[in-house]
């Protein structure tokens, strides 16, 4: 076998940001590989982590690629790409990944690609690649376990907590997530995920809940009430496994929207070969409820009720039909023009019947030169000051990205609304000299500054003050 990929050597173990460790050993999959009896020909690191190009690395991938009979690809997101306080850009691996990929698959077709990432990604090109292993974040050992899958020591028995679509443009948040301004509008309302795909009926690389394992496994003897269900689950191939089943409640012809179906309880069961055991799962009342506007709380819709039990949201293998009583609440819909919503296209919804659906008018995402006002901001403030101290943290902003590790600091400082300053500074800004500040910012220049330079001088009393009598105490 060939190892391609920065991340093996490298590997991208956990989050960046706050979440960041500094761990005592950290594994990496070339050391693992190297003590677990396969057999390689070489290792290449195959692209620059950062994202750029680099023809010499990926011509050397692939001709290593050439060498062998199978090659481990570890690709994934970078550290900047998944990172405390900045939004990801997109949903793609980065060009030189990609480009990556097909050169090696052109050279050796058996391709197993070994992904670290923290979240979903844009699949198009898993048809460059005979298998797929999701790594996550691993943690500190995570090299050591993913070694294990690969060599059949350990049955993965992972599942998808987040759909996989195929293309960003699939998701139901295209129209509206991030953008320019200040707000964003969440106008897929109780569409989010596989609430979404399954309700619009949108293809999917991924279903939510999907995952594979070395074994099989049979789902049989169904029996269901309104507070649960029990099944047998039996482990029908030659590996031990552990298989997590899923519950899903569905509301055929509701008379309050709702998505298709969604997860209410799962379970883990560990089975040796041929094993048998009876599962539970557990339904509260809180299973069948829905929020109503008109009540100001929750209600349940009285009636037939679906639960469908299987192995991933798509993957339904028992399903029964329960009756449960309403709580005879009106409905808070009745009367309103929802296409979108009834039938979970929410892809496109137009600003009337978002309104509707919030019940005021919708609100534009204009900066106020106000207190709320983030450093970041000050690029609309009507001051020269205010230019300069944007410029500044945007320069150092960028200039951190292109290191290929954020600056948590300037993060902070760029999105830190203006009253903050009062807050974080242990008492050397006052809330007036925010306010004067701000008169700086509207344009009022002369105002402005003679103001903070009036409420420094009192705050500066003050704090002289009160730290006389806290002396004197």
């Amino acid at each position: 076998m060939a190892v391609v990929g920065d991340f093996a050597q490298t590997p991208r173990y956990q989050g960046a940001g706050s979440s960041a460790v500094n761990s005592i050993k950290v594994d990496s999959v070339l050391e693992q590989l190297a003590e677990s009896g396969l057999q390689s020909v070489g290792f290449a690191p195959g692209f620059d982590r950062q994202g750029r190009p680099d023809d010499v690395r990926k011509a050397e991938a692939v001709a290593l690629a050439r060498k062998a009979d199978t090659v481990l690809l570890f690709l994934g997101l970078d550290e900047i790409k998944e990172s405390e306080g900045i939004d990801r850009a997109d949903m793609k691996l980065a060009e030189n990944q990609l480009e990556l990929l097909a050169a090696v698959a052109a050279a050796n077709p058996n391709v197993v690609v070994l992904l670290s990432a923290g979240s979903s990604l844009e699949s198009q090109w898993i048809k460059d690649c005979k298998a797929l292993v999701y790594g996550c974040l691993g943690g500190q050992a995570g090299a050591g376990a993913l070694v294990e899958v690969l060599t059949g020591a350990q049955n993965p028995s992972g599942k998808l907590a987040e759909t996989w679509v195929n293309a960003y443009a699939d998701t139901p948040a295209k129209d509206n997530f991030a953008g320019p301004g200040r707000m964003v509008q969440y106008r897929e309302g109780l569409y989010v995920g596989y609430r979404y795909y399954q309700t619009a009926g949108v293809p999917v690389a991924f279903p939510f809940g999907y995952g594979l394992s070395y074994t099989s496994f049979a789902y049989s003897n169904l029996q269901a009430a309104s507070n649960g269900v029990t099944l047998t689950v039996t482990n029908t191939g030659k590996r031990a496994g552990a298989e997590i089943v899923q519950l899903y409640v569905a509301k055929p012809g509701a008379e309050v929207f709702r998505p298709a179906q969604e997860l209410k309880g799962f379970a883990k069961v560990q089975l040796q070969p041929g094993e048998s055991k009876t599962v539970t799962i557990p339904l509260d009342d809180k299973a069948f409820r829905y929020w109503n506007t008109k009540t100001d709380s929750w209600e349940v819709e009285g009636g037939s009720y679906e639960l469908r039990v299987g192995a991933s949201s798509t993957d339904i293998r028992l399903t029964a039909v329960v009756e449960v009583t309403g709580t005879g609440a009106p409905n808070p819909y009745a009367g309103k023009h929802l296409p979108h919503y009834t039938s979970g296209k929410v892809q496109s919804v137009p600003d009337d019947e978002w309104a509707t659906l919030l019940g005021r008018p919708v609100q534009q995402g204009k900066v106020k030169i106000d207190r709320n006002m983030t450093l970041g901001e000050l690029n609309h403030s009507r001051s020269p000051l205010g230019w300069l101290i944007w410029l500044v943290l945007t320069a150092l902003l960028n200039a951190s990205y292109k290191r290929g590790k954020p600056d948590l600091n300037v993060l902070f400082q760029y999105n830190m609304p203006l009253r903050a300053l009062a807050k974080m500074t242990n008492g050397m800004v006052s809330m007036g000299m925010v306010d004067g500040l701000v008169w700086e910012l509207k344009g009022f220049w002369l105002v402005g500054i003679l103001r903070v330079i009036y409420e420094f001088v009192k705050n500066l009393i003050l704090n002289s003050q009160m730290e006389n009598r806290l002396k004197n105490s």
